[in-house]
């Protein structure tokens, strides 16, 4: 799959692209029958809600699932991925699923993913890109991602880390910078059909409200990284980054038919 020059010169200007309904119904509840028993596990990787204990996101996923080893292949993600990057050998980053239950899913900062990238895996440069899938409709209501669009054309903002808000440690942007970067641009909502793609950069600044609505939001996430852009230090668990710099090979776009 190739992106246009029109969505190519969206991506470069906004620093997110949104495409509607990319995946397939049946692709998609395939996803989610494969997500029921590994939200079920008692891993590390299973991370819980700090008030509920409800899953708030499942990691390494392309380990414990046939169907999700086949998705961090799916030319419909890498294709795109490597037209944005030039073409550059890519490897898996990191694979989960982000969750928020109906009714208690808890908020997620604001942040921009390079800070962490940078400060605990030592990725150099700001290449990697976050690849979503959106296994439920996302709405204005369960708590869709919000971006400051352009706020990747600013560098890495200041970052500190916040380990006490939530059950994920992050590399969080305060209120002053937000509004700095987002006064003058606004902002935007990444919102869609199930099977939409989004796709944005490690230098944009986003974050999420609550899930307050009677309707789950889970998104797929794959981050990936080019292979000579790799981390460089090792302080976090391999299911957070993933230390297998193998370059992905696309398998074929009818990938997830028949998957287990």
């Amino acid at each position: 799959m190739k992106l246009s020059n029109d969505a190519i010169a969206e991506f470069e200007r906004n620093g997110i692209l949104i495409l509607p309904k990319l995946f397939s119904e049946s692709e998609v509840d395939r996803l989610i029958d494969a997500l029921q028993p590994l939200m079920r596990e008692e891993t590390p990787a299973n991370i819980r809600e700090k008030s509920s204990g409800e899953v708030r996101t499942a990691m390494g996923l392309h380990l414990r699932s046939e169907v999700y080893s086949r998705l961090v292949r799916h030319p419909r993600l890498i294709e795109p991925a490597a037209q944005i990057l030039g073409g550059e050998p890519l490897y898996i980053q990191q694979v989960k699923v982000n969750i928020k239950p109906a009714f208690v899913g808890e908020a997620w900062q604001w942040h921009y993913d390079f800070a962490t990238h940078s400060h605990e895996d030592g990725v150099p440069e700001p290449l990697a890109l976050n690849l979503h899938i959106f296994l439920d409709e996302v709405t204005e209501f369960n708590g869709p991602l919000f971006f400051v669009p352009g706020s990747h054309r600013y560098g890495p903002a200041p970052a500190t880390l916040d380990t006490v808000s939530t059950s994920y440690p992050l590399w969080v942007v305060d209120a002053d910078t937000v509004g700095r970067l987002a006064k003058p641009r606004g902002m935007i909502s990444a919102t869609g059909p199930k099977g939409t793609v989004l796709i944005f950069g490690d230098l944009m600044v986003h974050a999420s409200p609550p899930n307050l609505s009677p309707w789950d939001r889970r998104i797929f996430s794959l981050i990936v990284n080019p292979v000579s852009n790799r981390q460089t230090t090792f302080q976090r668990a391999d299911y957070k980054h993933h230390r297998d710099f193998t370059p992905i090979k696309t398998l074929g776009d009818d990938s997830l038919s028949g998957a287990a």
